[in-house]
């Protein structure tokens, strides 16, 4: 979950170090803190808890000398509360050794119990000091080689971690250590980076390297060395980073989120951008792979929290285009049921990050069972991808914004498309009709940006008015319920409320229950053109609901005159396939939850006790 960070070379690396937390702060602001080695020789440090402006009003009130070797760290809490003390760096060796730390060290309480037997005091409750203190002591026992004492530290771990260290007697180097948590290298002139994800260092660099499982990497202003855990070299594999540092960066906005709001449309235009070919779809990275598509017996998909959402209405589109069996599963709960799955059986991994630890291993766990795996993935360079038989890319662009918005939008695109792929190789929908449904996809982009344009001020006053709501509810049917979810899980993430999406067929099987006078329900209508009797079940639903003083926000098609005599709020979409309603349905749930937010003076940014990028189980 923490953002970690780690520069050498010529410039100050204070300045680099906090520029690269701020684009990584997303990834935890319980606390911050940084150690430089000085350009005096000296190891200097300071933490703080809170967000990062805490540290940075302490750094400008009491300046740290500054040098050119440093590392950074930006902390979502697992051991030890927030606090000044628990917050990273964490000092070993009569504190000239500085240790960060991302993930869980899952033996911690032994391996301090030993070092406790042998003398070492700790300051802190956390595992990453644990790390420290015995990075410290076999620094000692390895002659002062910090690399050496990394290999010796690390084969007494268990679980998940990123190391980053720094030793003042060894200024110009940084050694960091992977194993099933992110770390990238970036490649300068005469400078090199280490970061979580390559936002970390992208304002100085686009050439980046990525690390694999379980390897351990030395950087210097002149060169980069990675070995593995048993001290072989390897050669890590190079990618260039494809957006700018201001695609990270808020260009005038409020808030992340708005802007990554205002990027739906483009984020859906991206993804489909070189995958559509003379009105049939074509995705260039699943080249070669007819055989495998054509053999499947089985889909599984895994994800989390809003990617399992997009996997949810992904099913709906495999299901009906290429004609396979799908299986939605949240990933934490997949491998830890023994599923049956095996080479007959696709695993779908859904992933932002491509971090996302519980996904991760549900990925590994499935190729242990000899099924074939494939990811979407926003993020070049992740872990996932790389762990997969094949990925497909959402390019979205960096999403900094904890509640996810534009990256949901993409990935229900990537999986319209993997859908229509798989469907025309295995024969199973007309070319007549992906061309119809691709002519959809591509006016996806454009009927989004209607709904901004016509709908954003109108759903804004409609929180406003709001604001003090303690309850919502969400429902929907077919392909409009995952997207209930997503309504009521954004409402959950950024306001703090009660919410809870239905399947609205389910409604007199319990949760009518909770509707009483006054009870907000956000009801999706299905479109009375492409799905008629759908369309009049959920009718009946809204007037089961406001016979019972519920007050009914409907999201519906333009034109839509049958639910008006029964809605109390009406927000509209452009006509769309029935496929692609789902697309620019959440758009207005996005909106309201980020202005619900705004309207109780909340961050809609940084939630509480989030983080964005899930990096332990």
């Amino acid at each position: 979950m923490c953002g970690i960070v780690g520069y050498v070379g010529p410039r100050p690396s204070q300045d680099i170090l906090l520029s690269g937390l701020a684009r990584l702060e997303y990834r935890g602001y319980d606390s911050a803190g940084i150690a430089v080695i000085d350009d005096a020789g000296s190891l200097d440090m300071r933490k703080r808890a809170g967000k990062l402006g805490v540290l940075r009003e302490d750094l400008k009130a009491a300046p740290m000398p500054d040098g050119t070797t440093g590392i950074g760290h930006t902390r979502w809490a697992t051991h030890g509360g927030p606090t000044d003390v628990n917050a990273h760096p964490h000092l070993a060796d009569d504190d000239k050794l500085a240790v960060i730390h991302n993930g869980i060290i899952e033996n911690f309480a032994a391996l301090k119990n030993d070092l406790l037997s042998d003398g070492y005091e700790f300051k802190s409750e956390t595992d990453t000091e644990v790390a420290a203190v015995l990075l410290g002591r076999e620094y000692r026992a390895n002659g002062g080689d910090l690399v050496a004492a990394f290999r010796a530290t690390v084969a007494q771990l268990e679980g998940a971690f990123t190391l980053l260290a720094v030793h003042q007697d060894q200024p110009g180097l940084v050694v960091g250590a992977r194993r099933n948590s992110p770390l990238v290298i970036g490649l300068g002139e005469g400078e090199n980076f280490l970061g979580s994800d390559v936002a970390a260092f992208v304002e100085h660099t686009r050439n980046a390297l990525a690390i694999g499982q379980d390897e351990i990497v030395a950087i210097t202003p002149d060169g980069v060395q990675v070995t593995d855990f048993d001290g072989n070299p390897v050669q890590p594999e190079p990618f260039e980073v494809t957006w700018d540092a201001a695609a990270a960066e808020k260009g005038g906005w409020s808030s992340f989120m708005a802007k990554e709001v205002s990027e739906e449309p483009e984020a859906v235009a991206n993804t489909i951008r070189g995958r559509i070919h003379e009105g049939t779809v074509v995705i260039p990275e699943l080249d070669g792979l007819d055989d495998l598509f054509s053999g499947i017996s089985r889909i599984v998909v895994i994800a989390c929290g809003t990617a399992a959402y997009a996997g949810q209405v992904g099913k709906y589109a495999l299901e009906k285009w290429a004609r396979v069996p799908v299986d939605v599963e949240l990933a934490h709960e997949f491998r830890y049921r023994d599923p049956v799955i095996g080479p007959g059986t696709l695993v779908v991994s859904i992933s932002q990050s491509g971090e996302t630890m519980d996904t991760l291993m549900a990925v590994k766990f499935a190729r242990e069972q000899g099924a074939k795996t494939l990811s979407i993935c926003n993020t070049q360079g992740a872990t996932i991808p790389r762990e997969s038989d094949a990925v497909v890319y959402t390019h979205a662009g960096p999403e900094v914004a904890v509640a996810s918005t534009k990256a949901f939008v993409a990935q229900i695109t990537a999986l319209y498309l993997l859908a229509l792929h798989v469907g025309r190789i295995r024969d199973t929908i007309a070319a007549v009709d992906i061309a119809e449904h691709v002519r959809e996809l591509e006016a996806i982009p454009a009927k989004i940006q209607r709904v901004l344009t016509l709908e954003q001020a109108h759903i804004e006053q409609l929180a406003h008015w709001m604001a003090d709501t303690r309850s919502v509810l969400f429902l929907g049917r077919n392909v409009g319920y995952p997207i209930a979810l997503e309504g009521a899980l954004k409402l959950k993430e950024i306001s703090y409320i009660h919410a809870e999406g239905f399947a609205a067929g389910e409604l007199k099987h319990g949760p009518i229950a909770l509707v009483e006078p006054g009870q907000p329900v956000f009801v999706l209508v299905p479109s009375p053109r492409h799905s008629a009797l759908l369309h009049s079940k959920v009718v009946s639903n809204i007037q089961e609901i406001q016979a019972r003083g519920a007050r009914v926000i409907v999201i519906a098609e333009e034109g839509d005159a049958a639910v008006l005599p029964f809605a109390d709020e009406v927000l509209h979409i452009p006509l769309a396939g029935a496929m692609f309603e789902p697309l620019l349905a959440v758009v207005p749930l996005h909106i309201f939850a980020m202005g619900l937010a705004t309207a109780r003076g909340l961050d809609v940014d940084q939630p509480r006790n989030l983080a964005k990028s899930v990096t332990v189980e």
